[in-house]
């Protein structure tokens, strides 16, 4: 069996444990294992009418009132009693700023490491290898787990696509009470970010800007593009370096990971600390002078060409589509 935790929020989901269930899919269907899905809550959650139309054996809510908010004592005491009562082979989780702060306390309960913030996984008659960034994303790390099973392991942002979670399931759903011992946290409202601040792991479309902008003043002409498009505005490194965009605008092994359906890249040359951060993205779109330049390898579609001769003509012909 194979159990994938469903991070939520009030029972909202967070989408990124739909790429966990596209990752837990894919292990189920290589190695034969059925797949569950734990829900956290200290109510019946609607959220778990809603995972149990993926295609899983079953969804477990795992119930005490103590899991209202999130704590790292609560969650580990529930999902310890989860993996105790159903024995399974592997727990897959999205590597998420709550995963990272519960999982390692919930693994060595049971004498074992978390692989973390996974970017893939193969299958090499059957046992897993899975692959890892080290040093910042210069080079990958294959990672086989020794030993007996529970297996923990964590997927990078943007590894898999939530909507290749395969769908038309009718998993039970079940309840499980837990024991939950003693809370030494007292959470604390959680924290906002700054209104400017944006998730570009949401992002449909995805429009950023590399060196081959040039200056600050240029970057409103990508702006049109993307906001024609109804996309959100990023950039490589060297733009936050500079603050010309916000840090938060950045992708790459130093900044988001993404996986947009649409992701156009302007004067991007395509160092891999980038291609890191945007390489999982449905189609990408890359213009560039230098026929050369790495981007091209990736994309799906590429044009080369000057960025300032495509972008009005490509604004031109969206608005002509909408009309």
């Amino acid at each position: 069996m194979i159990l994938v935790f469903i991070e939520h929020k009030d029972c909202v989901l967070n989408k990124t444990s739909l790429e966990a269930i596209t990752a837990a899919q894919g292990i189920g269907k290589d190695l034969g294992l059925k797949i569950s899905a734990v829900i956290p809550c200290d109510k019946d959650c609607a959220l778990a009418q809603e995972i149990s139309n993926y295609d899983l054996e079953k969804v477990i809510m795992a119930k005490n009132e103590k899991l209202g908010i999130y704590t790292p004592d609560g969650y580990t005491d529930a999902w310890e009693q989860v993996i105790k009562a159903t024995n399974p082979t592997y727990v897959i989780m999205a590597h998420t700023y709550q995963v990272r702060d519960f999982a390692p306390k919930l693994a060595a309960r049971f004498g074992k490491e978390v692989v973390g913030d996974c970017i893939r996984y193969r299958n090499e008659d059957g046992k897993l290898v899975f692959t890892r960034r080290i040093f910042l994303g210069k080079l990958d790390a294959d990672v086989i787990i020794e030993g007996d099973a529970p297996y923990f392991v964590t997927f990078q942002s943007g590894a898999f696509r939530g909507d290749n979670a395969e769908k038309g399931g009718s998993a039970n759903i079940e309840t499980m009470d837990v024991e939950v011992g003693e809370i030494r946290m007292k959470p604390e409202a959680p924290f906002q970010e700054a209104k400017a601040s944006i998730d570009l792991t949401k992002s449909a479309i995805i429009v950023a800007v590399g060196r081959g902008i040039k200056s600050q003043e240029n970057i409103e002409k990508a702006q049109e593009l993307a906001d024609a498009l109804g996309a959100d505005l990023a950039a490589s490194r060297p733009i936050c370096d500079a603050e010309w965009l916000p840090i938060d605008r950045q992708i790459g092994s130093s900044g988001q990971t993404v996986a947009p359906k649409v992701y156009i890249a302007l004067g991007i040359s395509g160092a891999i600390q980038h291609i890191v951060g945007m390489k999982n993205a449905g189609t990408i779109i890359a213009i560039n002078k230098d026929a050369e330049a790495p981007i091209f390898d990736i994309a799906d579609y590429g044009i080369v060409g000057d960025i300032f001769d495509a972008m009005p003509v490509l604004v031109e012909e969206i608005k002509k589509a909408k009309s």
